[in-house]
This record gives structure tokens, sequence and C-alpha cells, in this order.
């Protein structure tokens, strides 16, 4: 079977991606600065090739012999965005891989409007084409689970509340990590998807008031969807990721935060929403899970695995 290198395995997107290549039948390379980085996660058994996104010679060296990579550029990394995804097109071209499939982790600017810091995805996949490597990128607008991690689970559980920076106007298109891997795997035997972006998302276009709705069902207790201010969610994000942070870079990513969620609010071009009939379309037989089925089969409980910042 064809080998895929996973950059950033380990993360909540690689591990997905990994879970759902194996289910498939794929060989399976995790890529990442630390060789044991896959020892303490579901996967132990999976190769591990030591590379740095951020220097760029140990890529290709890291990627030889695969067939296609898989791309999760670091979330820390955000504006560094185009410059990674430069270097993994050029890795990927040097060593001959047949598909480079890049999750943005976030919308892709599809229509006329200020793209905030969406602009770097545009810029990135342009980057990334013009290495001349086969490649497919997919903007995921919202993952569903963002729900287990410990900025929204603990009061969740807890106190019976989501809450989070979605105010009445924000509808989203929450999907899951098994759903983005999934949409993934099919790109690489489609020559179509070669040379082409597309936002991906769930089913359904929700607002708060509706994931509580579905979380209740699925948990058989009520939550209440409360509504957090950008400025107080960014701070508890930087915090939720402790030591994987630098506590230098903590403010700013708050502040940087804060204004993504004020942009996401105010957006006429509604980042979080994508078209499902194009989607469909485009994918079709693939049928996105609802949030309330997905947490319907969930480990909420404290012992489940889950990368740093989850």
């Amino acid at each position: 079977m064809p080998l895929v290198s996973v950059v950033g395995a380990s993360g909540r997107q690689g591990l997905a991606q990994v879970a759902q290549l194996l289910a498939a039948g794929y060989q399976v390379r995790a890529i990442s600065r630390r060789a044991d980085a896959m020892h303490s996660t579901p996967f132990p058994d999976v190769e591990v090739r030591v590379a740095d996104l951020f220097e760029h010679a140990t890529l290709a060296p890291a990627f030889d012999g695969s067939d296609a990579i898989f791309f999760n550029h670091p979330v820390q990394a955000r504006a560094q965005r185009a410059d990674l995804a430069e270097a993994v097109g050029k890795a990927g071209k040097a060593v001959g891989v047949r598909r480079v499939v890049w999750s943005t982790s976030s919308w892709i600017p599809d229509r006329p409007g200020d793209p905030f810091t969406y602009g770097w995805n545009t810029e990135g996949i342009n980057r990334l084409w013009r290495t001349g490597v086969p490649a497919t990128v997919f903007g995921s607008v919202l993952f569903m689970d963002n729900l287990l991690t410990n900025w929204v689970r603990p009061r969740l559980l807890r106190e019976g509340v989501f809450v989070y920076p979605h105010g009445p106007k924000l509808r989203a298109n929450w999907i899951s990590l098994d759903d983005v891997a999934r949409i993934m795997i099919l790109s690489l035997d489609r020559p179509d998807f070669e040379g082409s972006w597309m936002n991906i998302g769930g089913p359904e276009a929700m607002q708060g008031p509706d994931v509580a709705a579905a979380l209740s069902a699925a948990l058989g207790r009520e939550i209440a969807f409360r509504y957090s201010a950008p400025a107080e969610f960014g701070d508890e994000l930087a915090a939720a990721f402790g030591n994987a942070m630098p506590s230098d870079r903590r403010e700013q990513f708050a502040r940087d935060i804060e204004a993504f969620y004020v942009y996401n609010n105010e957006s006429p071009t509604r980042p979080f929403e994508v078209d499902a009939a194009y989607q469909a379309s485009r994918l079709p037989g693939f049928v996105p899970e609802r949030l309330i089925d997905w947490a319907c089969r969930q480990d909420w409980s404290d012992a489940a695995y889950r990368p740093s910042g989850g």
C-alpha cells in the first residue's frame, strides 16, 4: 500500500489522519521534531522520522520514499504558514511524491471582502503550487473536536455550559477531524483534486444554542450555551496550552485569537460557513457526520488520550 507521511502526526489533526489512514490500509510515517513523538499516543508503533519545519533541509530526507504527504502547519505558526507550505512543497517535489494534501485548519477566502488572517491561506496555496508539486488543499472551517479540549470540556461536564465566542448571528459548519482526514484520503485517488482547493465542513450551519442542544441530547443532560467575549476566550485559550506555548508568546497569541473572533462574528464573508451543496457535488457519496452523532461516540472521560492543547 502507498506510504503517507503525516507532518504533525502527534497533534490533534495528525492523530485523526493517522487513524483514518491506517483504517484505510495505508502505510503511515510520522514526521516530527521528536523521535519519541508517537510513544504516548494510541499509535506507538508508527514509524517516526525526525524533521523540523523551520529547518527546511531536514524535510526531504524525512519524506524520502513517501507516496504522499499530509501537511498540518503548527497552530502557533499561523503567520508562517505560507513559508512552511512552500518548504513542504519543495521537499515533496524533490523526492517525487505524487500528492501533498494540506489542511489549513481554517477557511480559505472564496469571495470578495477583507480576508483578515485568512489571506495567509491564499498566499500559502499559491506558494505551494508554484513549487510544482501535485497538491490539494482543504480549508476546514471549525473542528467538532475543539469541544473535547481543555478550554471547553471541563466546564461542559462540570458546570453544564458550552462556552464559546460565537455571537447571535454566527453560524458554523462544525466538522470532525475524522471527516477531515477521510476527505484528505479520498482526494488522493482523485485527479480532479490535484491543483484544487475547497472549504469543507459538516452538514449543519449551527449557532451556539444549536450546539448546546446537540450536546444535551448526546450527553443525556442539560447543556446551556454561554457566549464568551473574544478577549476572554483569547486569554483562556492561551492559558490552555500551558507549557506547550512559551510564556512570552501567550499575550500576543491571546490578542490574535481575540481579533480572530471579532472578525468571524462581524465579517459578511461568514468564514465559518461552507456551501454544503457544492461540497456534496465534489464529494459524491461522502456523508459528513452530524455533531450529535460525533458527540455520541466520544469518550468524554478524563482518561481519554488528548494531545497538548486538547
